[in-house]
């Protein structure tokens, strides 16, 4: 799959998505010293061994606790976080991962559950020895974190949900999996890219919304549908499950294009809260990466002085 950012510089739900409530207001944080911004960490890039054998590709720079664990949504790569990893790697170790079937991580897994990409995060942590970090989930990857978290509660401090777990009640009824299945089966790639495009505003950037469609649909299609199906499974019959397990609290930056119900989610996960971004769609931490960058230190901070009020 090529990378996002080799071609666009500038720059399902699934990626199919599903409150401090909307339009809470977050303090600026203070400028960076320009010399600090100059400093640009080394990175590194490597694998890791996920339980089931596949190799995982990753890239870490910076250094700093809590590390920042970065998981992109489906059919992405490590290379949707471009816009965040030197920003946040001045303070912190920040980590970005290829999901197995994504980026230049291995394609041979046999079942692309929820839970399979979860144990590839813990994979990596593992590999780190992190003892400290935060895992942040776009999409779904927001499944992702909360797979890893449950099988690392120890070393988790909070969550980061972006644009993705409105709401954890919601189900796929079988319609709708008809829908969503029919276009990608008949033709994955074009069907990827129409499919895209309505995850984006009216007034969105039209090269990006391009980049991004044809980046998308050239991932494999057994991974996609094979993702895909894993998803709507863990929707429809494992969210509720595995956040009984799950410890650290849970923050979404997510979208104004589709509402996040935090009164549900609270039912489920009481620290639930969301922060709502306007006027962009579901790659909001692409569209406006200054608001979206701020939002996560922001909470990120929360999440420190909650571990240290311990």
């Amino acid at each position: 799959m090529k990378k996002l950012f080799m071609i666009l510089p500038l720059v399902i739900l699934l990626c199919f998505t599903f409150g401090c409530q909307q339009g809470e207001e977050v303090a600026e944080e203070p400028a960076v010293d320009t010399a600090e911004k100059e400093a640009e960490p080394t990175i590194t890039v490597d694998n890791a061994v996920s339980p089931d054998g596949v190799s995982i590709a990753y890239e870490v720079r910076g250094e700093g606790e809590p590390a920042l664990i970065f998981i992109h949504g489906w059919c992405c790569d490590r290379s949707y976080w471009n816009e965040q990893l030197p920003h946040f790697a001045q303070k912190h170790k920040v980590v970005a991962i290829d999901l197995a079937g994504h980026g230049e991580s291995s394609l041979d897994r046999k079942g692309w559950t929820m839970g399979a990409f979860g144990e590839d995060v813990v994979a990596v942590v593992n590999k780190l020895n992190l003892d400290q970090v935060v895992l942040v989930g776009h999409s779904m990857g927001g499944p992702v974190i909360l797979e890893a978290a449950r099988r690392m509660p120890k070393r988790v401090i909070g969550l980061v949900g972006v644009d993705t777990l409105q709401n954890f009640e919601d189900k796929f009824a079988q319609e709708q999996i008809d829908d969503m299945f029919t276009p990608l089966r008949s033709n994955f790639a074009e069907g990827t890219r129409n499919f895209v495009r309505t995850m984006f505003t009216p007034t969105s950037d039209s090269a990006l919304v391009e980049t991004i469609a044809a980046d998308m649909s050239s991932a494999p299609q057994d991974v996609g549908l094979g993702a895909l199906e894993g998803y709507v499974d863990f929707q429809n019959n494992e969210i509720i499950r595995v956040l009984q397990e799950v410890q650290a609290p849970i923050v979404c930056i997510n979208s104004d294009m589709n509402p996040t119900n935090a009164e549900a989610n609270q039912q489920y996960a009481p620290s639930f809260k969301a922060m709502i971004m306007s006027g962009v769609g579901h790659f909001n931490m692409i569209e406006d990466s200054e608001t979206f960058n701020r939002l996560l230190e922001h909470t990120i901070q929360e999440f420190v002085q909650m571990a240290k009020s311990k």
